[in-house]
């Protein structure tokens, strides 16, 4: 099977790193000093689970290049999907499959907007890991897992094949029996957290210890499950309770992946986590202040990273 991981970022490191690192046929798609590192010295990765470094069968900046795959995985952010979907489509073989692993509640959706709707798939991931330097991808926490399934929750002899492809590269995966539940499930969480810490500019526990910003992460949750129940989401106040339940186990200093691109500057995901609730809720008659809040204060500053992006 030809893979191809296009974003070779924390997630997409460490994942294609693993299916590199088990022998498979993995080109890497990179840019600048990274992939001049990964083309001369290879792949590191540093993590919990061992230290490992490997050469990816390519490496490269042009998608020209690239066999067609029969797999591409996703590791870039969600307001990138857009403009990569449009670049796949010369290299799209008529079975490819594409399996996102976004943060976000409507990649699937995105991807489907360019792709024709038979070659993608619905994921998630979850892994604490990050870009440590050029040619380093580093794993500091979490069992790292991949979930994926079909859209419409039907089982699939290619839903199998990946899954035996993902266990023979030692990587956790599970085909849930409603994949949109639990993306919303991780999007309740990332979507809490992320733009509250992007505002506030402090770890989760600090938000936590303040009685009036807790108040406002619950207020924030809530507008998102009603607006999941809303498009058809099974949430209920279980999901509420883990949320926060993870919330409090969070180590001192934890930040999220999109507070720290707003505080270092970096177009974000505020779009697709709060923005997209504040849109969505729009659209189905639902009142989300809270997460208008936070949406409204951070989007000029996503304004200005998006201006020095381009």
């Amino acid at each position: 099977m030809e893979i191809l991981v296009y974003g070779i970022g924390g997630v997409g490191g460490y994942f294609g790193g693993r299916l590199a690192n088990a022998g498979l046929n993995v080109s890497m798609i990179a840019r600048g000093a990274h992939l001049e590192q990964i083309r001369k010295h290879g792949l590191e990765v540093e993590s919990i689970k061992g230290n490992f470094k490997v050469k990816p069968k390519l490496a490269t900046d042009d998608i020209s290049d690239v066999p067609q795959p029969d797999l591409i995985i996703l590791g870039i952010k969600s307001w990138q999907i857009p403009s990569v979907a449009i670049e796949l489509l010369p290299i799209m073989g008529q079975n490819t499959i594409v399996l996102p692993l976004q943060n976000g509640a409507d990649n699937y959706e995105k991807l489907i907007e360019i792709l024709p709707p038979k070659n993608v798939l619905a994921g998630l991931c979850f892994i604490v890991s990050f870009l440590e330097a050029p040619g380093k991808i580093t794993h500091a926490a979490y069992e790292p897992k991949i979930i994926f399934g079909e859209f419409d929750n039907s089982s699939s002899a290619r839903l199998m094949k990946i899954h035996d492809l993902f266990d023979e590269a030692g990587i956790e995966n599970h085909i849930p029996d409603n994949i949109q539940l639990e993306i919303w499930k991780k999007f309740l969480f990332i979507c809490t957290v992320s733009g509250i810490g992007g505002l506030t500019r402090v770890p989760i526990d600090k938000i936590r210890e303040s009685e009036y910003l807790l108040d406002m992460m619950k207020s924030s949750a809530k507008e998102i499950i009603e607006v999941g129940k809303a498009k058809g989401i099974p949430l209920t106040k279980k999901h509420f309770d883990m949320v926060f339940e993870i919330i409090n186990s969070q180590p001192k200093g934890t930040t999220a992946s999109t507070q720290r691109d707003i505080m270092e500057g970096k177009p974000s995901e505020l779009e697709n986590f709060n923005g997209y609730i504040v849109k969505e809720g729009k659209r189905l008659g639902i009142e989300t202040p809270s997460n208008r809040f936070i949406y409204e204060c951070l989007k000029p500053m996503e304004a200005e990273a998006r201006k020095r992006a381009e």
